[in-house]
């Protein structure tokens, strides 16, 4: 039985990770001659159908991290106006589900998005101007700014690299392709001490 919430890492022909995808996916990167080699560790084998003149049935390895054909995404890496999208589960991780405001670590359900500059008050949705918030903390500062709350930022809010972002969005990382994700961060990322703590 084959675990379906395991996800493979997709890479480009540089190496340069992409998303995650399925094992249905990777079958079918498969049969469109479309993996050009597998780098991770051997996940499960999938068996299809038996061959008519052989007699054998057919199968095929699936791995924790695959180098696809296709275009290269290595201008995601040094393209300056590139932003991955902004979601709260990715915002979440990025801050380590921790309240950039008491310091406290909470569960997902117990975190909201705060705007630093408030959208009422010309600030954006973006990864710069937001921040992981507890309840408590995100209705105290209300329509403020943290200094006009006296609350003060425990970390500067940042914008995650596509390597960076794909670690974010990902659920069951494994070993092999964490520790590929992180050769991908920037030196200085925040989240070399965040990951390293947790």
């Amino acid at each position: 039985m084959i675990e379906s919430s395991l996800r493979i890492l997709r890479t480009d022909v540089s190496g340069m990770p992409i998303e995650w995808v399925g094992f249905e996916e990777t079958v079918k990167l498969h049969c469109l001659e479309q993996i050009l080699y597998p780098i991770g560790s051997s996940l499960y084998v999938v068996r299809g159908g038996i061959n008519a003149r052989t007699g054998r049935q057919s199968t095929l390895e699936i791995h924790s991290i695959i180098c696809t054909l296709g275009q290269s995404r290595a201008y995601l890496r040094n393209h300056s106006l590139y932003t991955p999208p902004l979601n709260n589960k990715a915002l979440f991780r990025r801050d380590a589900h921790i309240c950039l405001y008491c310091g406290g670590q909470f569960l997902p359900s117990q975190l909201s998005r705060d705007h630093v500059q408030p959208l009422s008050r010309g600030g954006a949705d973006v990864w710069q101007n937001v921040v992981t918030a507890c309840r408590r903390c995100n209705h105290r500062k209300g329509n403020q700014t943290p200094d006009e709350s006296g609350q003060e930022l425990l970390a500067v809010p940042f914008v995650p690299t596509h390597a960076e972002y794909i670690y974010l969005s990902g659920r069951q990382i494994l070993a092999d392709q964490m520790e590929f994700l992180i050769s991908h961060f920037p030196r200085n990322s925040p989240l070399h001490k965040r990951i390293g703590n947790s």
